[in-house]
């Protein structure tokens, strides 16, 4: 998607993006952000002597059980390697789990089991009854929100954790990396359980049976109570994308499908189709900028990567039509809800006022429950995000 307006001196963070704002010198605060994050989850020598207090706490309060962690598995670059990591290198005894919610290309699929079957890592797949999938997913379409896809996110975390509870495990490795992601906008990806129940009971009139979500309360339940922890190695490891994408091809026969997290299919949806046609979004600024200023490309390889459509234009169509059909969507419903008005988070209930009203406190119970803060509180120090 084209750039627009003023761009970011040191990445490709552009007007198009919330909140954006430049210094005298062209720096977007998008740039300052990441420095801040650098400085927060630091890699070298400091963040390998984080990253190795995290591995002897894992395999001591892992002895005497079956797994002493979960590492969650998509069949994308990052987890895939995390999973190698975590065994090869560091001598940890993970649990693959992977959330099955009807989505995951085929590819995906395969290249989780070349990597725990060469790896002898036992998988746990949690399969989510397709029928509520669907009813989630059609809610968010017909609440015209920007990230679609967010309900997935907040299951893999919920799945995640049940299965840590019921395992005994206390320790969750996640394969997130903001060096080769970057922080995406709040408004672009906001949600959460509140925000997903009162979509589904609104748009689908149906209410949540069994599709994995937590509560603020579940939680601080998880993570203080059964003191559950869910850390991000990559964050603290000297860790870049292409590399791993090149060891992961030669070691384990592993493909690669073709674009950020197009892994499952929805996803992709999400990302090439539904964000950059309805709302003019174009997330791959954000990954792009954060893997300039990460070394791994140049800014003009960025330059050139943004003026190539996120997906196939010969595909579209066929991709639309797959959509329609597992979701139940007949063509004329689903471009009313494609030209509905554009909402946000902060259009619907959501934690999200709570969060900001008691940012204190939170930051202080969030600091008993998670391993590190939060990367929302990073953003809204930097910008302050609307309620």
């Amino acid at each position: 998607m084209p750039l627009k307006g003023r761009i970011c001196s040191r990445g490709v963070w552009d007007e198009s993006i919330p909140g954006i704002s430049f210094d005298e010198n062209g720096e977007s605060n998008y740039a300052k952000l990441f420095d801040k994050l650098v400085q927060g989850f630091p890699q070298g020598e400091k963040g390998g002597m984080i990253w190795n207090s995290v591995v002897n706490k894992i395999k001591k309060q892992g002895q005497g059980k079956k797994y002493d962690c979960i590492v969650g598995v998509s069949g994308g670059t990052d987890s895939c390697y995390l999973l190698y990591l975590a065994k090869i290198k560091y001598g940890l005894r993970p649990l693959a789990v992977n959330l099955d919610n009807g989505w995951s290309s085929d590819i995906a699929v395969k290249n989780i089991k070349k990597v725990t079957n060469s790896l002898d890592i036992d998988l746990e797949t949690f399969v989510i009854d397709y029928e509520e999938v669907k009813r989630v997913l059609r809610a968010y379409i017909k609440a015209s929100l920007p990230w679609i896809d967010s309900p997935t996110d907040l299951a893999i975390k919920a799945a995640l954790y049940k299965i840590a509870q019921r395992e005994r495990i206390k320790f969750i490795l996640n394969g997130s990396d903001f060096r080769s992601e970057g922080k995406q906008p709040t408004e672009w990806t906001y949600s959460d359980a509140k925000q997903l129940r009162f979509l589904v009971k609104t748009f689908e009139n149906a209410r949540i049976k069994n599709y994995p979500y937590y509560t603020i309360s579940q939680l601080f339940g998880y993570g203080y109570i059964r003191n559950i922890k869910m850390f991000r190695p990559l964050n603290y490891l000297d860790y870049k994308k292409k590399s791993a994408q090149e060891f992961l091809i030669k070691e384990f026969g592993w493909e690669y499908y073709g674009g950020h997290h197009h892994e499952n299919l929805f996803t992709k949806f999400a990302i090439a189709y539904w964000l950059p046609e309805k709302f003019g979004i174009d997330k791959r600024k954000i990954t792009l900028s954060s893997q300039i200023l990460s070394g791994e490309i140049t800014k003009e390889e960025a330059l050139r990567i943004l003026e190539i459509p996120a997906l196939d234009s010969n595909s579209v169509q066929r991709e639309i039509e797959f959509i329609l059909k597992k979701l139940d969507f007949s063509e004329t419903e689903f471009n009313g809800y494609f030209t509905a008005p554009n909402k946000y988070y902060y259009d619907y209930p959501s934690y999200m006022p709570l969060l900001q009203k008691y940012y204190k406190l939170f930051q202080s119970v969030l600091s008993k429950v998670l391993p590190f803060t939060p990367t929302f509180f990073y953003e809204d120090k930097m910008r302050n995000l609307p309620k």
